[in-house]
């Protein structure tokens, strides 16, 4: 079980804060009290523009989270010029590449979803456990306790990204310091918009709201609890993996003959 948060007063940092779930994050930590939410985003003009839409508590971060130095140097500054860090949401992701994809969409996608982790961990959680408290949420996805049938560099680093959250939980269990790891299925954002009826992901169901997402992150931030399944059908999907591995491979074989014949017509 990870160490129970609850947002009242602290100083909530959200990384790909300026769209999608890590906007409605930002958005939702606010309403429930949060003392200030620090939006970092890459684009320096979303962000502005979030944050002059979010309000005062709401404070503006340009920030590239692939970057060790910068993400070093963004910790420091947070802590510096506003307050010390109780919650890090590393949420920023891509979706690069489609089947195998190239060199470059396995480059970005290690650096985004697994090494942008690395950098925030080794630069905040020693604060924090010195500290005595605090707490890092891990945006992965369903994709990391299954697969994504879509895109093998996108299935592949969120399966890192799940395996470096549970690290971190196992090792800062009773240093008072919290990891939670958020697997969401398809939400609509910018990421999603392009995805047609063929896609493999429509398979799982409904797409939820980002608002959605930050209202399970809540209740189990809340709850202590280090999965966070906005989809909770996730946790039987999961079970039947690991209970039967070659029968969900087998399973999801036929789904991807399903997407493909979908697609042929």
């Amino acid at each position: 079980m990870a160490h129970p948060f609850t947002p009242p007063g602290t100083t909530v940092v959200v990384t790909g804060g300026a769209g999608g779930i890590g906007r409605a994050l930002a958005e939702r930590f606010l309403a429930e009290g949060a003392a200030r939410v620090i939006v970092a985003d890459l684009d320096p003009e979303r962000v502005e523009r979030t944050v002059a839409e979010l309000g005062e508590r709401a404070h503006a971060l340009v920030l590239d989270v692939t970057d060790e130095a910068a993400v070093t140097a963004a910790v420091a500054a947070v802590e510096r010029e506003h307050a010390p860090i109780d919650l890090w949401c590393s949420n920023a992701g891509v979706a690069a590449g489609r089947d195998l994809g190239a060199a470059a969409d396995w480059d970005l996608s290690w650096r985004v979803h697994v090494l942008a982790h690395v950098h925030v961990a080794r630069a905040l959680l020693p604060r924090m456990v010195e500290r005595g408290h605090g707490h890092l949420l891990v945006t992965a996805s369903a994709a990391g306790l299954l697969t994504n049938l879509d895109a093998a560099p996108y299935s592949v680093t969120k399966h890192g990204a799940v395996a470096l959250a549970e690290w971190l939980a196992i090792r800062h269990a009773g240093t008072g310091v919290g990891v939670s790891c958020l697997c969401p299925q398809g939400v609509n954002t910018a990421m999603t918009a392009g995805d047609g009826p063929t896609a493999a992901t429509r398979l799982s169901g409904a797409y939820l709201e980002p608002e959605d997402v930050a209202e399970a992150t809540i209740t189990a931030l809340r709850d202590g609890r280090f999965l966070v399944l906005p989809h909770p059908e996730v946790a039987d999907y999961e079970r039947r993996r690991a209970e039967d591995r070659d029968r969900w491979l087998g399973g999801m074989a036929r789904a991807w003959a399903r997407v493909r014949g979908v697609g042929a017509e």
